[in-house]
């Protein structure tokens, strides 16, 4: 049906061509390409059907161009670093490609968490009958199409939603991150926004925390409040919405190790001249933490993400709750990758799916609850992340 090329071979990228493979009748040939050849190549090996291997920088507009040019892919789905998402966007509109990805953009020296610099390109994708769809992960992603599908089937109007993301799972290391460390790290420690009344209200980073029992046993854990791209965007295309809050688990030996390395300065951004070179503490903390792609078979324990929603349904008060549980273990044995990783992954496919089948169709730049959120909870069930509801 169609070709994909995927550009980026971490965690996320391993789980996107493993789940790409899985539906040969939409995805017929498969690209995976990185900066570095040879994760591309042992990733392609743990797979039967032939991936074509290919070497990019993705800071590189002239090269992406030239790799898309030579593969002709119906879809690039992005799923290297978030500072590279517009040099790939830019490099699809010269090349006449739609765009997929998982993370707003972010300014290298800026921990910066918007849309901003994406949805600028609305006009440019629309004049070139492009679609560039933004956020297909979990969150962003999956947690925005269960908004639109609570609103779709629930609600009148919602105006209440509270995002929770409960990683319940153990790696053994005393400090390690789930996927890239310095994404990790700067979107933790950055200031927490939350939607309020009509406008961002801005606290310290993890000021606000709550306890939350997650359903099918998965435990009761401490949840912090942080800011999440994907509230931007939903406050803005579901506005009646009065308050929107992001929270996510942390361990307390996760936050004992932070607190730590923050107070020595090594979760800064800001370059430190060191034996004549210009070094970035959090780069140089990231080369020394474990890859997050190496914890696939370490990892224990299930995720649990979900939406919890309140509004009113026929003129009555209505509270919901949709979520999905993922097995660490259970995602090691399918992909390799631990259940972070494949969380973020096999949206990510859907994404590329529902665009190669046109399910999904639209010209300009489009976060995902503005799409029809039936068809992608469907593809959830079908392909590894089930969810159930819970009406309160």
């Amino acid at each position: 049906m169609g070709k994909v090329l995927i550009i980026g071979a971490g965690g996320v990228g391993q789980v996107v061509t493993h789940k790409c493979a899985q539906v040969p009748d939409v995805f017929e040939e498969i690209t995976l390409a990185s900066r570095t050849l040879d994760k591309v190549k042992n990733i392609a090996s743990q797979i039967k059907r032939p991936i074509r291997c290919e070497q990019v920088d993705a800071d590189n507009v002239p090269e992406l161009v030239k790799l898309i040019n030579d593969v002709k892919p119906d879809v690039v789905i992005n799923v290297a670093l978030p500072y590279q998402d517009l040099h790939i966007m830019d490099a699809c509109l010269e090349t006449g490609v739609h765009y997929v990805d998982t993370a707003n953009y972010e300014p290298r020296d800026e921990a910066k968490f918007c849309y901003r610099w994406q949805w600028e390109y609305q006009e440019r994708f629309k004049k070139a009958g492009l679609f560039a769809l933004l956020g297909s992960g979990f969150d962003p992603g999956v947690t925005n199409v269960y908004t639109a599908y609570a609103l779709k089937h629930h609600f009148d109007e919602i105006h209440e939603l509270d995002i929770i993301d409960v990683n319940g799972g153990n790696h053994g290391y005393a400090f390690a991150t789930n996927f890239n460390p310095e994404i990790n790290i700067r979107e933790v420690t950055a200031p927490c926004r939350h939607w309020e009344n009509g406008d961002f209200v801005e606290t310290p980073a993890m000021s606000m925390k709550m306890q939350f029992e997650c359903p099918e046993n998965v435990g009761t854990y401490t949840m912090y409040r942080l800011y999440h791209e994907e509230l931007e965007s939903i406050v803005k295309h579901i506005p009646t919405i009065k308050k929107a809050q992001f929270w996510m688990s942390f361990s307390d030996n996760y936050l004992k190790h932070l607190e730590v390395l923050q107070n020595v300065g090594m979760t800064s951004i800001e370059p430190v001249h060191f034996n004549g070179v210009d070094i970035i503490p959090l780069q140089f903390l990231k080369a020394l933490l474990p890859d997050p792609a190496s914890l696939g078979p370490r990892t224990k324990g299930k995720t649990c993400i979900g939406c919890n929603v309140k509004g009113i349904k026929d003129g009555k008060p209505r509270e919901y709750y949709v979520y999905n549980i993922c097995d660490h273990e259970e995602c090691y044995r399918e992909v390799k990758s631990q259940a972070i990783s494949y969380t973020t992954g096999v949206p990510a496919m859907i994404g590329g799916m529902m665009i190669i089948k046109g399910l999904w169709k639209g010209e300009g730049v489009f976060n995902m609850e503005q799409m029809d959120p039936d068809p992608f909870m469907d593809a959830l069930n079908k392909h590894g992340l089930p969810w159930k509801e819970i009406f309160r």
